[in-house]
């Protein structure tokens, strides 16, 4: 046999190797660097060189996809892993380049000690000069292998580098040439990469809405606005099956749904699926990026007059739609601690009259369930706790509601949105008082133009926003031909919820007297209604009482 340990092209095994063909690639749409191209580079240096890779079931490769290499060592690659881990099942690794194996000094260490350790063959198809290298670790007495690996190791980190700053600077670059998207990764959810249209020069990439992505964000946006809570429109979206965003991508590019999340510090959590949560409803809603806005570590980009940098011609919500949802968020914030998965039809309507005071719904095995005072839990003192049966509560507020509005028709409420400069001036105001805190920390001039430049660009857009005039919200309220009733029986009980607290219901709750009721003795309870639909509610209880006199026979 002809040296093996000889880096340089011209090595031939005499006798066959056991291969195992390595194939990683860090973004799947890249075609210069394919799976197909990768193995093709490999069977050809496989053939010259006498190493084989089985076929069929007994195919020795290792495809590990969307896995970048300067990010993760070849231990955190699942399918060279599972070769990593039975050593004795082949005698070399083989790869297309050096970069398709590690980027790192570290990691390059690390794989050779272990190549070291259990006389592994590392091959390169195409090493960093162009030829096909090969490194022998079969014989542990002889370093020149190793320190050679090490060499090459280096050149590689240092390339590696070299291209993230080149990526670096040329994405920087185009973060502000209008409607150019950078190419390559995930868009934001309701937009799909698309080729620069001519009249904006035909070069690259720019985003147009995804039609399918916008429904369901219209979905969700018209959802909001009825009136359902975030969690309601989250189990809503996971019931009918429609993809969270991470998924919908994974699906578009012929990935497998699901991957790694955060879970306590230092692991992660792999996930078949990822839902939509009430978390992924809300970052969505709020980000700019609906606006067209282009947005890098959660900040606009601007242009030289400050004004936001767009990454489409064609954005999804308009600035009104945008403010108007956001004053939706914001309002329902305030009451984010009420759970929305219980099934206590009186949540925020039944209380204590002893201390005032929430009551909860208590469930105990065999027993009927109780709204119970919870003053302990509060921290607070109670004189007289009250605790009720749970139907018996539920019925009687439902009896008295439905009497009191259940003949009044229902409306809905039509918001023309208008205009508010003020969310985005804050904004922006926000943005400038951060850029100020940095001021003279520039060591070199151009750094200090620069930072002068995005100076000048926020303070121009602040004039210009302060230079807007308001324009309010315009409300169009029309009858639905429904009846509160009617829409009391199709609700669930979350909904019917909400239709009592909107009216302001009320029930305050005395403690009882021992003994053995058989049905709520009514001297405990008070129910009150104080919302908008009261005056409709005394104006319904008049006419009933008008209509029942005139029926009364007339006095002898």
């Amino acid at each position: 046999m002809e040296d093996a340990r000889n880096p340089l092209s011209g090595t031939v095994f005499t006798e066959t190797l056991r291969g195992v063909r390595c194939i990683r690639l860090s973004v799947l749409t890249d075609e210069t660097t394919s799976p197909e191209r990768q193995r093709e580079a490999c069977d050809h240096v496989g053939a010259e060189l006498r190493v084989t890779f089985g076929e069929g079931d007994a195919l020795r490769e290792a495809v590990d996809l969307d896995v970048s290499a300067s990010k993760t060592s070849p231990w955190e690659r699942p399918q060279l892993l599972r070769w990593l881990s039975n050593p004795q099942a082949y005698d070399a690794l083989v790869f297309w380049r050096f970069d398709r194996a590690i980027r790192s000094m570290g990691h390059m260490y690390a794989l050779a000690n272990w190549a070291r350790e259990h006389r592994k063959v590392l091959i390169f198809a195409e090493g960093l000069g162009g030829g096909r290298q090969v490194f022998d670790f079969r014989n542990p007495m002889d370093p020149m292998a190793e320190l050679q690996l090490f060499m090459l190791a280096f050149a590689a980190q240092f390339e590696s580098q070299s291209i993230s700053d080149r990526v670096s600077g040329a994405q920087a670059a185009m973060r502000k040439m209008p409607l150019r998207w950078r190419g390559g990764g995930r868009p934001p959810y309701g937009y799909m990469p698309a080729p620069m249209p001519e009249e904006f020069g035909g070069k690259g990439w720019t985003l147009v809405p995804d039609p399918d992505a916008v429904a369901v964000i219209e979905r969700i946006v018209r959802e909001l606005l009825e009136g359902a809570t975030v969690s309601a429109i989250a189990a809503g979206l996971n019931a009918d099956g429609i993809l969270s965003p991470r998924d919908y991508w994974a699906d578009k590019m012929g990935r497998e749904r699901g991957g790694k999340t955060g879970g306590t510090k230092g692991k992660h959590v792999v996930r078949e699926t990822f839902q939509w949560t009430p978390a992924v409803i809300t970052r969505m809603l709020r980000n700019e990026v609906l606006l067209g806005w282009k947005m890098h570590n959660g900040v606009p980009v601007r242009d030289d007059q400050g004004n936001p940098a767009m990454c489409t011609e064609t954005p999804i919500l308009t600035r009104e739609e945008f403010d108007q949802i956001g004053a939706v968020l914001d309002e329902r914030s305030i009451n984010n601690s009420d759970r929305s998965d219980t099934e206590a039809l009186l949540l925020r309507v039944i209380h204590c009259d002893s201390c005032g005071g929430r009551m909860y719904l208590n469930k105990q095995d065999g027993k009927q369930p109780t709204y119970k005072c919870n003053y302990h839990a509060r921290g607070d003192k109670c004189e007289a706790p009250a605790n009720i049966r749970g139907d018996w509560a539920d019925e009687y507020v439902t009896a008295e509601f439905l009497r009191l509005v259940g003949g009044i028709q229902t409306r809905t409420t039509v918001v023309v949105p208008g205009y508010d400069p003020e969310p985005e001036l804050n904004a922006t105001v926000a943005e400038f008082t951060a850029h100020l805190k940095i001021q003279g920390q520039q060591k070199s001039k151009h750094a200090a133009n620069e930072w002068q430049k995005r100076h000048d660009a926020l303070d121009s857009r602040i004039a210009d926003l302060e230079s807007r005039e308001k324009t309010e919200p315009q409300r169009i309220t029309t009858t639905t031909g429904r009846t509160f009733a009617d829409d009391w029986n199709t609700a669930d009980t979350a909904k019917r919820r909400g239709m009592l607290i909107d009216a302001g219901v009320r029930l305050n709750v005395r403690r009882g007297t021992r003994g053995g009721w058989r049905k709520l003795d009514t001297r405990r309870v008070d129910f009150t209604m104080s919302g908008e639909l009261d005056p409709a509610a005394e104006e319904l209880s008049a006419w009933d009482t008008a209509t029942a006199s005139e029926m009364l026979p007339a006095a002898a």
